[in-house]
């Protein structure tokens, strides 16, 4: 058996770790503990890091799978329960935890499997307008798939509710023509035209800007891309809502961390608890959410 090789780097601000096995290569930053990049070896990468990616302390890296968290996306737009949670004057968009260094616990390795833990102690209540105690940690299993669980377990003495997500960027060689498969008959949130309920017809094929919340959403999704001969498969626990996001050209152009064309070349599906899928704890639950992300040829 080969040990699996891990590099300290410096990526401008941001500490991070180089996990090399025989079969894979996997960067984590400790900020935000986010997986950058993932890349079977001999394979194209199945983890999108952009070219112009900012790597600075207090902002996610445009890349990997960023963990939003205690709430998705704008927290106005999330419901009620989930808004009455914070307290603080201005909510950043996707939560309180990307943008923070967590705690490495451990970098465990057997039978070419690794594991590496993390935990995020200021969850505990010291979160800037968050005062609620729960212990958050992140669990990433690099085998022959690459699987991420982040879990939540309410210390306090008071419910708390929360929406979340596994933010994945997943390469692709162009999502002009790639398709989802597992979508076909789930309703949808077409957030691009005023947050009108909807139902997918079919594979989701992408011609324009896509911003999409799929509802009741199954415990495998695909991409395939028949460029790359290859079919990425995402297998979750925890979730019933997927969101299928990308920014297309004029949005991309827009973002300073991503090329005029980076879009032609990611496609986020993100494994969440989002809309009516968002998660209470009452004291003393937990709450797993996790997504296995892998590939095969078509």
């Amino acid at each position: 058996m080969s040990t699996p090789k891990v590099e300290v780097e410096q990526h401008g601000e941001l500490s991070c770790w180089r996990i090399s096995t025989p079969g894979a290569e996997l960067l984590i930053a400790q900020q935000g503990a986010q997986v950058l990049s993932y890349q079977r070896v001999g394979e194209p990468p199945l983890l999108w890091l952009s070219d112009q990616a900012i790597f600075r302390q207090g902002k996610s890296v445009r890349a990997g799978v960023p963990v939003c968290w205690p709430w998705f996306g704008n927290l106005q737009r999330n419901p009620h329960a989930v808004q009455a949670m914070y307290h603080g004057a201005e909510a950043p968009a996707h939560g309180l935890v990307r943008g923070r260094d967590w705690q490495l616990l451990g970098i465990d390795s057997q039978d070419e499997v690794v594991r590496v833990d993390f935990t995020l102690p200021q969850a505990l209540g010291d979160l800037p307008g968050w005062p609620h105690a729960v212990e958050l940690k992140l669990s990433i299993v690099l085998g022959e798939r690459l699987t991420l669980t982040l879990s939540s377990y309410n210390l306090g003495n008071e419910s708390v509710t929360l929406s979340q997500a596994l933010h994945s960027y997943l390469a692709v060689s162009d999502v002009r023509g790639a398709r989802v498969q597992g979508v076909d008959g789930l309703g949808y949130i077409e957030t691009l035209a005023d947050w009108e309920q909807r139902t997918q017809h079919g594979d989701l094929a992408f011609a324009g800007e896509t911003d999409r919340i799929y509802l009741q959403a199954p415990d495998r999704l695909s991409i395939v891309d028949p460029a790359w001969n290859r079919r990425i498969t995402l297998h979750t626990q925890g979730s019933r809502s997927a969101v299928i996001w990308n920014p297309w050209v004029d949005r991309a152009a827009e973002l300073p961390d991503m090329a005029d064309d980076g879009w032609q070349r990611m496609l986020c599906i993100e494994t969440a608890n989002v809309w009516d899928d968002v998660v209470t704890l009452k004291p003393g639950a937990t709450h797993s959410l996790s997504v296995s992300i892998g590939s095969e040829p078509l």
